[in-house]
């Protein structure tokens, strides 16, 4: 928006209002990292075999015998989906034969689970696993179940930004919170997995909506300097902080629907947010609405304790504020070159793996050797040092070697994971935490480093189209976690593979770090070109213009992220 920055300079950078408004703005975050994860705890899969019911008369021999052992990693284990015929173990049981002794077990018949399951409560009173079966025929129903969640993320991505748009970002960020949270609540009295995936649906597109209506609100309202530390740091850092929290609630409480009830509860507590963050003023303005954008205006300047102008807007600056027409563009741009065709399909490539590596890596917790409850504690931890790190990387390093940097970090030390020998378990669960750690870095910079590389006219449309390849990549990455049921070491193999593969082909990017934004895809072009094995990058670009007597326009940098949930 022309000169907002400078009209609202006098309310300075960082005083009392900013502080509050970044502080809650972040806050309200907090209850996405509850959600964001919850089905590692909600459809994770007890310890479970076959029921033999009390009914069936079997010696006590006869009962421990009554399901075949199976070898899983390296040990012994009793199957979980087979048992042997009952009809004929009682027969051996009445006619006093031992099992072992005077049958041959690897001789009987077996059946699958005629009588349902039982379910160990060592780790879990409850799940939705353990409620409505969703195991051997039936287990890739968990799977699906959290898909369905990235399902909502990715229809919520569609409308989030037209409603805010369209109704103000106030307005839907506390409607979207109030679906997050209502919904959620709602979901606590399901009364089978078909309502519960429905629900689970409808709260994953008031996850992603809030977020990026909280997230779009604070960058619009706090100034430059502040506005880019609450993008690359507030609200990344405080959904760690609901990830974090996460498994303390759930290591309290142990049953599903107490525990969704207890991680929807802190959502209630953002209806008093309503009366302490404003509407966006620079949305007003655009509306036309000046009056109440000035009175938010002076309201933060009394905040601050400053004395604000008698006029704020004049009437020359609302005419520059008017919209002006430009020439329009479709998404069939982002195919229209050679070179812009083969920078969109890296793109997806890029944003498809990290989110695959990224909730991949996250949803298999309950995997992983060790306490689920420490091991998704520090899973969730490591976040928080690792958009530190970014931060850092994309301030002092070039994006390409930052990225790929982290890529190759992820990637290498994944498959390392397979290598570990069994009695070092423990080494494997550091390997998938320090892979997360540079996934996690991965995924805070790659919406800097895409919005730097598309131009101006299309900048929107190309990071929205790496976003939803995003999307589709949480929705696929429950299923990399279900290849652990045919290997445990395979879904490391196949993330860790492509993590690597990603990170190769980040090297091709061109450097966007220290150049300015091309604003046209003819710019655009001169970007990163091969002609006889030589590269043309955005300093060639520059150069051209000098060339032509035209002075290369001074673009910001772009630090800022936008939400990956």
């Amino acid at each position: 928006m022309p000169d907002y920055d400078e009209t609202t300079a006098f309310l300075g950078e960082w005083g009392p209002f900013q502080r509050l408004i970044f502080f809650l703005l972040s806050a309200s975050i907090i209850p996405n990292g509850f959600t964001g994860l919850s089905s590692v705890f909600l459809t994770a899969a007890p310890e479970h075999r076959c029921l033999i019911p009390d009914t069936v008369n079997l010696t006590s021999a006869w009962r421990n015998h009554s399901i075949p052992l199976e070898t899983k990693d390296g040990r012994l284990v009793p199957q979980k989906c087979r048992r042997y015929r009952l009809d004929t173990i009682a027969n051996f049981s009445a006619l006093g034969l031992e099992p072992g002794v005077d049958v041959d077990l690897t001789e009987l018949e077996k059946e699958s689970c005629l009588d349902g399951w039982e379910y160990s409560k060592d780790v879990f009173l409850s799940t939705i696993v353990s409620e409505w079966n969703l195991v051997c025929k039936d287990d890739w129903k968990a799977a699906f179940t959290t898909s369905c969640f990235y399902v909502g993320v990715l229809l919520g991505s569609f409308i989030s930004g037209q409603l805010s748009d369209r109704f103000g970002r106030k307005n839907v960020l506390f409607l979207t919170m109030g679906i997050h949270t209502g919904f959620s609540f709602i979901q606590v009295f399901s009364v089978n997995l078909e309502m519960f995936i429905v629900l689970y649906t409808i709260v994953g597109m008031g996850h992603i909506s809030n977020y990026v209506a909280a997230f779009v609100l604070g960058t619009e309202i706090l100034s430059k300097s502040v506005r880019i530390i609450f993008a690359t740091l507030g609200v990344c850092i405080f959904f760690s902080f609901g990830l974090m929290l996460l498994p303390l609630f759930a290591y309290f409480i142990r049953d599903w629907r107490m525990l969704l009830l207890a991680i929807t509860m802190p959502g209630m507590l953002c209806v008093a947010l309503w009366w302490f963050i404003p509407e966006s003023p620079r949305w007003l303005i655009s509306q036309g609405r000046i009056k109440e954008a000035e009175v938010i205006i002076r309201k933060a300047a009394k905040t601050n304790g400053i004395l604000a102008p008698s006029t704020i807007f004049d009437q020359s600056e609302l005419q520059d504020l008017k919209p002006k027409k430009a020439p329009s563009h479709h998404i069939f741009d982002l195919i229209r070159t050679r070179n812009i065709r083969i920078l969109t399909i890296m793109s997806i490539l890029l944003w498809m793996t990290i989110s695959v590596g990224y909730f991949g890596l996250s949803l298999d917790t309950p995997n992983l050797h060790g306490n689920i409850y420490v091991n998704s504690f520090f899973l969730a931890a490591v976040e928080v040092p690792a958009y530190m790190v970014a931060w850092l990387l994309l301030q002092h390093v070039s994006r390409r070697y930052s990225m790929s940097g982290s890529l190759f970090l992820g990637g290498s030390v994944l498959l390392l994971v397979h290598l570990v020998p069994s009695d070092l378990r423990y080494l494997s669960t550091v390997l998938v935490i320090v892979g997360k750690f540079g996934i996690t870095s991965a995924y805070s910079m790659v919406y800097v480093y895409t919005a730097e590389l598309y131009p101006t006219v299309v900048r929107n449309m190309g990071v929205g189209v790496s976003s939803t390849a995003s999307r589709l990549g949480s929705i696929l990455s429950p299923y990399f976690v279900y290849l652990g049921e045919i290997n445990r070491s395979l879904p490391y193999i196949v993330m860790g593979s492509l993590t690597i593969l990603t990170a190769i082909i980040t090297l091709f990017f061109p450097e966007s770090s220290g150049a300015p934004l091309p604003d046209t895809i003819d710019e655009m072009q001169k970007i990163k070109t091969m002609k006889r094995g030589q590269a043309v990058s955005h300093r060639h670009a520059s150069e051209g213009k000098r060339a032509k007597g035209q002075k290369p326009e001074k673009h910001s940098r772009l630090h800022s992220q936008k939400p990956k949930n």
